[in-house]
């Protein structure tokens, strides 16, 4: 049986993608091992785009704010921003459908923020599909 801790990172990452996906983006894996998780391909520009997924933590020592650590495998060195362009975060409660946030990678190890601030600075994708979008495509 999966670590809890891997299980937590395969279904972030599970739902990151069906986000994207659901908001127009064309979302890819690499045949290799690479520094980020995934890459995604924006529908209004047409740019790809390296992803590093992250689970989003709630700190009660902080007033329950919003919390990635956007650290590698040994916990001490940040993604730089020839890494990933974006860092992608879901934040998954007990009971609750996951909530999706990414924003551009800084090169920083933690990122913090309250809840209306991450809807200030972070862009919060839905989980719900979106037709229009690959309807107008046709």
């Amino acid at each position: 049986m999966a670590h809890i801790t891997e299980a937590i990172g395969t279904y972030s990452q599970l739902i990151a993608k069906a986000a994207l996906h659901a908001n127009g983006w064309i979302v890819a894996e690499t045949e290799t091992t690479e520094s980020f998780d995934f890459v995604a391909k924006d529908p209004l520009t047409g740019e790809w785009k390296t992803f590093q997924c992250k689970t989003i933590r709630r700190r009660a020592d902080r007033n329950n704010e919003l919390v990635i650590y956007a650290t590698k495998g040994d916990g001490k060195t940040r993604y730089s921003k020839s890494d990933a362009d974006y860092i992608i975060g879901v934040l998954g409660s007990e009971g609750e459908l996951p909530r999706i946030f990414f924003f551009e990678n800084e090169g920083l190890s933690e990122y913090w923020a309250t809840e209306a601030r991450a809807s200030k600075r972070w862009v919060e994708l839905s989980l719900a599909f979106n037709r229009e979008i690959y309807e107008e495509a046709v």
